[in-house]
């Protein structure tokens, strides 16, 4: 078991989260842009039918875990593992429907100084502090995130459908990151309960920062793919090993 020291803190690894709230927005966006947006990480994205690209939009409420309570809001998209070789769409659906795939962390704004330390320094997660009002109760779920008084995204989520459960089962994922120019994998499992989903179902609104030029400038569409949300989430993160 490794152990870290953050701000004059231990934390051992790997690092619990018992209770988290989430709710999310997938989109297809034209895959030629997004990869040019990521290329700093030497990762590809997975290309589905019709050349587009996964983007994943998702607020998360940390209620328990050891790095303390905190919001977050994540930018991501579905890469290939970096172990794996070039593939045609087809072979990226298998990967994608598979669990071989991974998840590049490309934006990752909190609202914690601890947490944004031990992301950064334990993961190189892209940590940075922003200000979150947020409503995770049930039924239509929102958030808004701004950063130095500019609005990044305003997020509602109609989450449907209780979706089906499989009851002690957990799913892994290698979740990928890049700072300081160094890309990172890290393990992560995920228990999820209380999940709820639909087609489309979300409503975005981007500001004037740079993250939501990002999202413009890729293509983002007015339209989700889907929208989620997930009422009790545990999850646990392994060490990172360099990529």
């Amino acid at each position: 078991m490794s152990m870290h020291t953050v701000l004059g803190r231990e934390v051992r690894m790997p690092v619990h989260i018992r209770l988290a709230h989430a709710f999310m927005a997938t989109y297809l966006v034209p895959a030629a842009a997004a990869q040019q947006l990521v290329d700093y990480s030497g990762l590809r994205l997975l290309r589905l039918p019709g050349g587009r690209a996964m983007c994943t939009l998702v607020f998360v409420d940390y209620v328990d875990g050891d790095l303390g309570p905190y919001n977050e809001f994540g930018v991501s998209f579905m890469v290939r593992h970096h172990t794996a070789g070039g593939g045609a769409a087809l072979g990226d659906l298998a990967a994608l429907a598979n669990g071989k795939a991974g998840v590049l962390i490309h934006r990752l704004p909190v609202d914690g100084d601890f947490t944004l330390a031990a992301g950064r320094g334990i993961w190189g997660f892209p940590k940075e502090l922003a200000d979150f009002v947020v409503d995770h109760d049930e039924g239509t779920r929102s958030g808004t995130l701004h950063q130095n008084g500019q609005l990044i995204a305003d997020l509602t989520v109609r989450p449907g459908l209780p979706a089906p459960s499989r009851r002690n089962t957990a799913s892994s994922f290698d979740a990928y990151s890049h700072i300081d120019g160094i890309t990172r994998c890290t393990r992560w499992q995920m228990r999820p309960s209380g999940t709820r989903a639909r087609f489309g179902g979300a409503d975005l609104t981007l500001g004037d920062h740079v993250i939501a030029e990002e999202l413009r400038a890729i293509g983002l569409p007015r339209r989700a793919v889907m929208a989620s949300a997930v009422s009790r989430l545990a999850m646990i993160f392994e060490d990172a090993t360099v990529v």
